[in-house]
């Protein structure tokens, strides 16, 4: 596959229905390891509840340094503490809500790493993301 925008999140931008800024400090975008398992991407869905809490490996709270500019999407490279669970083939960006069924699916990686697949071992993974930048619109 290849990484993908999800399409309920480019409508909503479209109609203006997503109310955030992803550069904004007020605004919490997080990334989640996926096992691929137990997850299958799906252009329907919308929401982290359409994403099964068995798919979720680990999440990183936020990301910090993010930034918009002519549609390029950056943030700086998180890292994963101390990550268990489930071998990690995909990531999911996410605009945390603070409630799954609100939590908006914003992209979908599946080439997010050249560690990838990942073997959560207890031990910090960093995540680094393209340079040129996450995504662009």
């Amino acid at each position: 596959m290849a990484n993908l925008w999800y399409p309920k999140f480019k409508a909503a931008l479209l109609k203006n229905a997503v109310g955030y800024d992803l550069s904004s400090a007020g605004t919490n975008v997080r990334v989640v390891m996926i096992d691929l398992a137990d997850y299958t991407y799906n252009a329907a869905h919308e929401f982290l509840s359409d994403v099964p809490s068995a798919a979720r490996v680990n999440t990183i709270t936020a990301l910090n340094g993010k930034n918009v500019t002519n549609g390029l999407f950056t943030a700086d490279n998180p890292a994963f503490i101390a990550p268990s669970g489930d071998q990690s083939e995909a990531q999911i960006l996410y605009i945390n809500s603070g409630a799954d069924a609100i939590s908006r699916l914003i992209l979908f990686f599946d080439t997010f790493s050249s560690g990838a697949p990942y073997i959560p071992s207890g031990i910090d993974f960093a995540n680094h993301w393209n340079p040129s930048g996450i995504a662009q619109l």
